[in-house]
């Protein structure tokens, strides 16, 4: 059959959705982008320091190579920058006259000979600045960091040294801040990912004791709320800490109300059963006095009429007796003595009772083939079914149909069904319809105010209690016009 109720999901985690992430990975990833931050920091630092350095030694190294030396032979002393000794190899010289490159400018090559310029360097170089800053172009050999130098005789003398090894001394800069950030980051994120757990760690105990007392059946019985904090994390001395503490306060009060209440709980029962069972012998006198005076003495009709009512309301008492007495039993937990019960058999004289009592209900049986039998004690489930039919009986109008089904589940358990097509119980009224008397006679008015036959409100609270002493469960399910209560009981093996 459908399950009568439905437990809600619980939204899951989503990656697009930061606010759903557990807090260490949020500061897991916090601590990484931080690095991150960091790390860029320092290596942009440190790379325009780097870049700043290299060029001011490549700029004093132009500057040397610019001067050039005396040639030999050359009494007048004037610097040839075309000389190549002492130049390194890549070393552009030229001499600009009159707006044109000299054709003996060139590159210096690793045999000492010069690799002649193209028409693109040349245009280039006659375009540069006479201004003695260095400057950087992009010429045939590649990269040059090139310085244009007025002499004092009317030409320019043009020095060019090539940024490759600056720019190899960068690259190898950038690729080692890259591999040791990296390398920084993947060991840091591994230690700090251990750390936050352990540091974690006290949060997440926190929040399984609050998860096992949360699945504690607190709403009755006896509890026993033994769950705590472990110490290392109830410390009161750090936040965490003092969250734990204040937890673990905070549980030894739900522990001592639960105590309370099960001590207040234990001394009504009692009372309920002591009372109950005192009340036995009143009431068995009175029943038997108004027995004796039906049979001795003379009364006039309105004497029979009055001892009649005495008698009903005595039988009525003693079977609210008979049932706080019951429930009294149950409430102590002792197992009921268990036989083999042909369940069939028993439902079709539990209708055929219900049928002598109410002819004008329509009673119908939806029963298996075979007989279906479990384990219980035969009188209490009697009592189940009989308090099942009676409910029916007593809260539906006449002519309603009242089936009942018995039916064996997948699961190998027994399902006992009794359904009537009446009026409905009122939602509100549906959750606490199993509690002790419980009663909702407006919402199912029938045969009940007509006969003058009343509820204590303990049947359904005995079937439920009798249902779970043999390990079964009872549910309801009604809307207009359909009301079921479904028994589900441990079946027996065929």
């Amino acid at each position: 059959m459908p399950s009568l109720s439905s437990v809600p999901r619980p939204a899951g985690r989503s990656w697009f959705n930061p606010s759903t992430w557990h807090l260490r990975t949020r500061l897991i990833l916090l601590s990484m982008a931080l690095l991150v931050a960091i790390s860029s920091a320092i290596g942009v630092v440190s790379y325009a320091t780097m870049d700043v350095v290299l060029t001011n030694q490549l700029d004093s190294q132009l500057m040397q190579a610019s001067r050039g030396r005396p040639p030999e032979g050359n009494p007048s002393g004037r610097p040839d920058p075309l000389d190549a000794r002492g130049q390194s190899v890549g070393t552009l010289n030229a001499r600009v006259v009159n707006g044109q490159v000299g054709s003996a400018a060139g590159f210096l090559s690793s045999d000492a000979t010069r690799t002649a310029l193209t028409a693109r360097d040349v245009t280039i170089l006659e375009a540069l600045p006479h201004n003695g800053e260095p400057v950087n172009r992009t010429l045939s050999k590649g990269d040059y960091r090139l310085l244009a130098t007025a002499t004092p005789y009317g030409d320019v003398v043009i020095t060019g040294l090539p940024l490759a090894t600056k720019q190899n001394t960068e690259a190898s800069l950038v690729l080692t801040m890259v591999l040791v950030s990296l390398g920084g980051l993947a060991l840091i994120g591994l230690a700090g990912t251990a750390l936050i757990r352990r540091t974690m760690r006290p949060l997440e105990q926190l929040s399984d004791v609050a998860t096992k007392v949360s699945q504690l059946p607190l709403d009755a019985g006896e509890v026993a709320l033994a769950v705590r904090v472990p110490p290392a994390a109830a410390h009161p001395g750090t936040e965490v800490g003092s969250v734990g503490h204040a937890l673990n306060l905070m549980l030894d009060n739900v522990s001592n109300a639960l105590e309370a209440r099960q001590r207040s709980e234990m001394k009504v029962r009692q009372f309920v059963a002591d009372a109950s069972h005192e009340l036995r012998t009143p009431l068995t006198a009175i029943r038997g006095y108004t027995e004796l005076m039906r049979m001795t003495e003379t009364l006039t009709e309105d004497g029979w009429k009055s001892l009649g009512r005495v008698q009903s309301q005595s039988e009525r008492m003693t079977a609210l007796v008979e049932d706080l007495l019951l429930l009294a039993r149950l409430d102590e937990g002792k197992a009921p003595d268990t036989t083999d019960v042909d369940l069939t058999q028993l439902v079709v004289e539990t209708v055929s009772d219900e049928k002598v009592m109410a002819p004008d209900h329509t009673w119908q049986l939806q029963l298996p083939d075979e007989p279906v039998s479990v384990r219980g004690d035969t009188i209490q489930l009697h009592q189940v079914l009989a308090n099942l039919l009676s409910n029916a009986r007593k809260h539906t109008p006449v002519g309603t149909t009242v089936t009942t089904g018995v039916m064996r589940s997948a699961d190998g358990s027994v399902v006992v069904t009794v359904t009537d097509d009446g009026p409905g119980i009122p939602a509100e009224f549906q959750g606490r319809i199993f509690s002790r008397f419980a009663r909702a006679d407006a919402a199912r008015s029938g045969a009940e105010g007509s006969s003058g036959e009343g509820s204590s409100g303990l049947g359904l609270s005995i079937v439920e209690s009798i249902v779970k002493a043999h390990g079964g469960t009872v549910e309801l399910a009604s809307r207009p016009g359909r009301t079921e209560f479904a028994v589900r009981l441990p079946g027996t093996r065929r």
